[in-house]
């Protein structure tokens, strides 16, 4: 179960995720660039980002922090989708991730495990005035209780 102070937690560091992009000007930019990497790595603990990404707060629904977190991070990427995909199979592996399955495609997804927790990273190509690349991430335990719906 999930306690209140947890999920007020993450609502907190969500909203400063989101002031320090909104505050940073050109002279501070890098400083406020890396405070928000910080603000991500607490959030997402051992999940390696691309250079530059941002959570988007308002698609993202994060539980937790750190890596023990589930739910959906969605993050806006710079990068291509095909150099975005190339670092999640190099990366991933690099923290300790196992490649479960990748499929590059229009689309692309990649599942991967650790320990008793399973990601899966979806690729959607951006749209011209937003994110290159969409990237969405979900995490959540490798065993969780899954109830099949009653057949009446």
């Amino acid at each position: 179960m999930i306690s209140i102070q947890t999920l007020k937690l993450t609502a907190i560091a969500l909203s400063l995720t989101a002031l320090l992009g909104a505050c940073a000007s050109s002279s501070d930019s890098s400083s406020a660039a890396q405070e928000s990497q910080e603000v991500q790595a607490q959030l997402l603990g051992d999940m390696p980002l691309p250079a530059a990404s941002k959570i988007i707060g308002a698609d993202s629904i994060i539980i937790g922090r750190g890596d023990n977190w589930v739910g959906r991070a969605v993050l806006s990427g710079v990068q291509s989708p095909t150099d975005i995909y190339a670092f999640f199979q190099s990366e991933y592996p690099r923290a300790g991730w196992t490649t479960v399955s990748a499929i590059k495609a229009k689309t692309s997804i990649l599942v991967f495990t650790k320990g008793d927790r399973t990601a899966t990273v979806e690729l959607n190509e951006g749209s011209l005035t937003g994110p290159k690349t969409v990237i969405t991430i979900t995490s959540s335990p490798k065993n969780a209780n899954v109830v099949a719906p009653s057949k009446k």
